[in-house]
């Protein structure tokens, strides 16, 4: 699911690898599209390449992930973190990310603009899922909101 609604824009993404407990993590590419006139990437021309480790993991409230990119360009050194928060709203569930200590090579409208694209993304698989379940579902509470936020 992650290389579905984590990719912003029109990137697309490859998970590595994958370990859901505190301390595991994930290890995931997301490559920008041969369209893209400049080549942008922070670990090659098309490609970011990032690690992320759990924090924290408290279903269905809360996920805290400590991201580090895969770059030997030194404005993206460093480990930033990404809050997630998970609250009941009448008719579903807000999505809240919190970003803190990000990369200086990363624009904080480009990661805005990044967040809001998975969001949205995460908001119409959630929507996928729950059609192709049928009445009910089987999102175990996720639904779709149409005010994802970014804190």
């Amino acid at each position: 699911a992650l290389e579905v609604w984590q990719v912003p824009g029109e990137m697309t993404g490859k998970v590595h690898e994958f370990a859901a407990r505190v301390g595991g993590g994930y290890r995931m590419s997301l490559f920008y599209p041969a369209s893209e006139p400049l080549p942008r990437g922070k670990t090659a021309e098309r490609e970011d390449r990032f690690n992320a480790r759990f924090v924290e993991l408290a279903p269905p409230t809360r996920i805290v992930q400590a991201i580090s990119f895969d770059s030997v360009d030194p404005g993206f050194a460093g480990e930033m973190s990404m809050v997630v928060t998970f609250e009941e709203r009448a008719g579903g569930t807000e999505v809240t990310i919190v970003f803190e200590r990000i990369p200086a090579g990363i624009r904080p409208e480009d990661n805005d603009a990044g967040t809001r694209s998975s969001l949205e993304k995460l908001a119409r698989f959630i929507e996928s899922r729950r059609s192709a379940d049928g009445p009910g579902g089987t999102d175990r509470g996720l639904e779709r909101d149409p005010r994802p936020t970014i804190g």
